[in-house]
């Protein structure tokens, strides 16, 4: 257990609900079609990431990023926790990936639910909020979207959002100038 990484989990569950205030503020025609939107609230400000803290994911994820040890056994041990997070964390994009046994069946990206999306996208700019630049969001995205496996309805979604955000911060900007 170290403080090093209990306080980056604070601040990045810190940074997720900034993100989703800022949206809540800014654009809140994207919350209008949320069907609960108490409980992404929810989500967003308590439970985000909350498996993070078990044992089987944290104990990992400590050692692989605030220990000393690259081992070949340290490195299983953190993907095998990223494994657990991702199913136990559906507003990641790869929770919803099917991937088929039959070859001629393939990988099918899933539709995520609305309220997901939201979360991934706050999930994702929480990085950006780290560092005052809320710009970088859309830098990342743009190098990791060929790779992500998202279905029709999600990328358009996850692109709608990303140009909303990205047009209300520009707006702001020329405001302050």
């Amino acid at each position: 257990m170290s403080i090093e990484y209990d306080l980056y989990l604070r601040q990045h569950k810190a940074n997720v609900l900034k993100g989703y205030l800022w949206i809540e503020e800014n654009l809140p025609q994207l919350l209008e079609d949320v069907p609960n939107d108490a409980h992404i609230r929810h989500q967003m400000e308590f439970a985000h990431d909350y498996s993070k803290d078990a044992p089987n994911e944290y104990d990992a994820y400590d050692a692989w990023f605030y220990g000393n040890n690259k081992s070949y056994a340290a490195k299983q041990a953190y993907y095998e926790a990223w494994l657990l997070h991702i199913h136990n964390n559906p507003h990641h994009w790869q929770h919803w990936v099917l991937i088929n046994d039959e070859p001629t069946e393939g990988i099918i990206p899933l539709d995520m639910p609305y309220e997901y999306i939201l979360e991934m996208i706050c999930d994702w700019w929480a990085f950006s909020w780290k560092d005052g630049k809320l710009m970088e969001i859309f830098d990342w995205y743009d190098k990791h979207k060929t790779y992500m496996k998202l279905s029709d309805y999600t990328r358009k979604t996850v692109d709608d959002i990303l140009e909303q955000i990205k047009d209300k911060l520009e707006e702001n900007i020329n405001d302050k100038t």
